[in-house]
């Protein structure tokens, strides 16, 4: 599973990926100074490694992972080729979902003027500009499907039928310059949700709104990050204020140094840490531990994964030879001190097959080798 980080040339999207991923240099402030997407691995911030190191000693903690593609900036007409956009589109179309990168500040500090490619900032027209563009490149994904869906579905084969049916669905809604992501939502047909998963529709995909703040606005409480907020509750999606500025300089510093910055700004932790956390729920993930005296991990599975799903990930043989796992919380591990003492309590529990994985589950497999 990744997301890809997307915006319109120099909102600070490039900024964000180097903060994120740590790598280095900032980017140079060039309308497409991304061409081929950049990819890189974010750990996810999580105080419960932290909360398990302190009860289990171990001789390392490993986060989760998610990961991140720095997408090159949409402009309008990209949908029709406008600056290389057909190419960056199919980018977006192989991501899961998007952090968008939406420009809430006027100048860098010290009044260094920033080109914005429309020549004014304006974050409802920014958002809308990028929206357009998917919306206009599913349409003619549909367009040029739809009439030989439709003669394919007078075989009366069951498969042709329902990609018409969800290809007529998606058509009208997109034709009123709305995301398909609506009517995907309300479909219930396994067979229609499948055809529609295999469409790739750009529209359709899960977004986190990444409001890029001013230095004086670290909170996005300033009226162009409200602006955000209030698109962002219209449509049921989530805001996170970034200074990208801030976090690249940041995601440099020895720690000394980034606990000073951070209370010079007011801030408990990175932006970014919150960016993390955020993506990894927008893609659908949890994570669930395992703690020993070699390591504490944190490992990511699907909300809904079951026990021997979850065993998977650590290794394909866990998974077919899985017997069952002795699981706690992390809530446990706190109250109780020790794992004796857990099930001293009664509190380890032991599951099987059919097992759904709760987030913060510290688990011990059993299987056959």
């Amino acid at each position: 599973m990744e997301a890809g980080i997307v915006g319109l040339p120099n909102v600070g999207k490039s900024t964000l990926f180097n903060a994120l991923t740590n790598a280095g240099v900032l980017a140079a402030n060039y309308l497409f100074a991304t061409i081929e997407p950049n990819v890189g691995i974010v750990p996810i911030p999580d105080e419960r490694l932290e909360i398990i190191q302190s009860f289990i000693k171990t001789q390392k903690v490993i986060p989760a992972a998610l990961k991140l593609v720095d997408i090159a900036g949409i402009v309008r007409g990209a949908s029709t080729g406008e600056g290389l956009g057909n190419k960056f589109l199919s980018h977006i179309r192989e991501v899961d979902a998007i952090l968008h990168v939406v420009r809430c500040f006027e100048n860098a500090a010290g009044g260094e003027e920033i080109t914005h490619v429309d020549g004014k900032v304006d974050p409802l027209r920014d958002i809308e500009t990028i929206e357009t563009e998917l919306i206009i490149a599913d349409l003619q994904t549909i367009e040029s499907s739809l009439t030989k869906a439709e003669r394919a579905a007078k075989s009366g084969e069951k498969e042709a039928i329902a990609r018409a049916s969800v290809l007529k669905k998606l058509a009208p809604v997109l034709n009123e310059a709305k995301p398909a992501r609506g009517v995907i939502a309300g479909l219930t047909d396994p067979e229609e949700i499948k055809i529609v998963k295999g469409l790739g529709m750009l529209s359709a995909k899960s977004v986190l709104y990444v409001a890029n703040v001013d230095e004086n606005d670290v909170n996005g409480e300033g009226e162009l990050a409200q602006i955000v907020r209030r698109r962002a509750k219209e449509e049921g999606m989530q805001v996170v204020p970034v200074c990208a500025k801030i976090e690249a300089e940041l995601s440099m510093l020895a720690p000394d140094e980034k606990k000073e910055m951070l209370a010079a700004y007011g801030m408990k932790e990175p932006a970014l840490a919150a960016l993390a956390r955020a993506a990894y729920t927008l893609l659908g993930l949890q994570s669930y531990f395992t703690a020993g005296e070699k390591e504490v991990r944190a490992w990511t599975v699907h909300v809904g994964a079951t026990g021997p799903q979850a065993a998977g990930v650590i290794h394909t043989d866990f998974e077919k030879g899985y017997i069952r796992a002795d699981v706690y919380s992390v809530a446990d591990l706190q109250q109780y001190k020790t794992e004796k003492a857990i099930r001293e309590a009664g509190k380890m529990r032991s599951e099987g097959k059919n097992y759904v994985m709760h987030d913060s589950d510290v688990c011990h497999f059993h299987f056959n080798n």
